[in-house]
């Protein structure tokens, strides 16, 4: 484990995470044709409520269903919040709200068929119960990603533009 782990003496371990996913969008002829199916699916996981989903709306998915795109933009966010949370618990600053508008952009390669993330903004808004913790709630956010899992994991820039306010 490397120096200043938030958890000093832990051996190195993994941890395995089991989703399925499961296809609902045929409308009758299966992937006869681009347009013959829905991209309906579901996003599984013993003994939690499954996640409707679908593929982003331009490419024939259904708004009202989450996307992969928006559900990595979220893990995203929500591994920033709790390491950040947990590093406020353990530096004496005490978050009372937090929120996070997060932004993610995808960037579509020259053919067309392809396509990949390229940035991801978080815009969390954090409220603290001191102002003298201000400053140092403003610098943790910039420690979390050494330790995020899912920011270690991916291969465009996370960029956080915090904004701290007291209660």
């Amino acid at each position: 484990m490397r120096p200043g782990s938030p958890y000093p003496g832990r051996m190195t371990e993994t941890h395995t995470y089991d989703v399925a996913i499961e296809w609902t969008g045929n409308l009758g002829s299966g992937t006869d044709t681009y347009r013959s199916f829905s991209r309906a699916h579901e996003v599984l996981a013993t003994g939690k409520p499954p996640i409707a989903a679908s593929s982003d709306p331009a490419f024939r998915g259904d708004p009202s269903r989450w996307n992969p795109e928006e559900l990595l933009v979220a893990s995203v966010a929500q591994c920033h919040m709790l390491w950040y949370l947990h590093l406020c618990a353990v530096g004496g600053v005490t978050v009372v709200d937090y929120e996070d508008r997060a932004h993610g952009v995808m960037t579509m390669d020259a053919s067309g068929g392809g396509g990949r993330l390229t940035e991801v903004v978080l815009r969390p808004e954090v409220t603290v119960a001191e102002a003298s913790m201000v400053d140092t709630a403003r610098a943790l956010h910039g420690e979390v990603h050494a330790l995020c899992f899912i920011a270690r994991s991916v291969n465009f820039p996370i960029r956080h533009e915090p904004l701290i306010r007291v209660q």
